[in-house]
């Protein structure tokens, strides 16, 4: 039996994406990226300072990086407070030597638990990228109140560092149907979520444009060493090859590429570890044709802003 011809129509189906969300594009068809002082390749230095609480919900799942024995999983966390009094330093020492200036995805939670830290943050004027109020706030479907966990984390960081806190990054990455509306709703005007393009492109809101700008995933220090198990001089490797890819390919279709790069400082702050992380520095500070933006320059620049 043939199935009813009404069975295959979607109201949605078309060429392209079967959403609103965004315009359906080819990267090699877009408009030309131009970068400041002409270069091919923007490096975007994402510093993640974040706090996993020892008594998490895990609700709708435990957060990556988070929790994983029984209560109170003091292993888990200590080691992830390391990052923040300890590992940070490191990170931020190794950017300074090479150059480079980050922007920092922080957990609002740390204006009440670190005020200390954020004055460091914010000495240099980086930009900083609201990730919800702790790591254990996770973004879900059917979740409640989530308006008001974006207000009072944006709200939080906002006036204790005296920025305007354009950009959000969730925790995991997660998203309800209706996040980027509550956060273009409160002045958010990028989000770094969704991980579906090498550049930051426009995304469609119910209360204006935002800028969606992919944060690597499959770049990402936890991602390589801690899921995927493989070492951190391994991890090295992948981002100098994924350097010189991008410098190659943007030569080569005359467009800007971006490459975007996110640090646990509680990963890469390790002692074993910091040298593998200078030496992706070291590599990428060497190379002709790169220039240093922060998250929200990037957007800029790119015509999406």
């Amino acid at each position: 039996m043939s199935l009813d011809p009404s069975y295959l129509k979607y109201e949605k189906r078309r060429y392209g994406m079967d959403h609103d969300r965004y315009d359906w594009s080819m990267l090699g068809n877009r408009d030309p990226v131009t970068w400041p002082g002409g270069a091919r390749l923007a490096v975007w230095i994402n510093v993640a300072v974040q706090f996993f609480p020892l008594n998490q919900s895990g609700k709708p799942f435990a957060p990556p990086g988070g929790m994983s024995t029984a209560y109170p999983d003091l292993r888990h966390f200590t080691l992830r407070e390391y990052g923040n009094r300890i590992g940070i330093y490191r990170c931020l020492d190794a950017l300074d030597r090479y150059g480079f200036r980050p922007t920092f995805s922080v957990n609002s939670i740390l204006t009440e638990r670190n005020p200390k830290l954020l004055e460091r943050l914010c000495r240099d004027d980086n930009e900083l990228i609201c990730t919800s109020w702790s790591m254990d706030t996770l973004h879900y479907g059917g979740m409640e109140n989530e308006e008001a966990l974006i207000r009072r984390s944006l709200s939080a960081l906002r006036d204790t560092t005296g920025r305007a806190v354009t950009g959000w990054f969730s925790p995991a990455r997660s998203q309800s149907q209706e996040t980027p509306d509550l956060l273009a709703e409160q002045g958010v005007t990028y989000m770094c979520d969704w991980i579906n393009d090498d550049m930051p492109y426009r995304f469609n809101t119910g209360k204006g444009n935002m800028t969606a700008l992919p944060l690597s995933y499959e770049l990402e220090d936890q991602f390589i060493i801690q899921s995927n198990l493989h070492s951190e001089w391994e991890y090295a490797r992948q981002l100098t090859d994924a350097c010189d890819f991008l410098l190659k390919e943007a030569e080569e279709q005359n467009s800007g590429r971006m490459l975007a790069l996110s640090i646990h400082p509680w990963l890469m702050g390790q002692p074993h570890r910091i040298g593998a992380l200078e030496s992706v520095l070291a590599h990428i500070s060497t190379r002709d044709g790169i220039v240093n933006l922060s998250a929200g320059e990037i957007c800029e620049h790119a015509g999406q802003r």
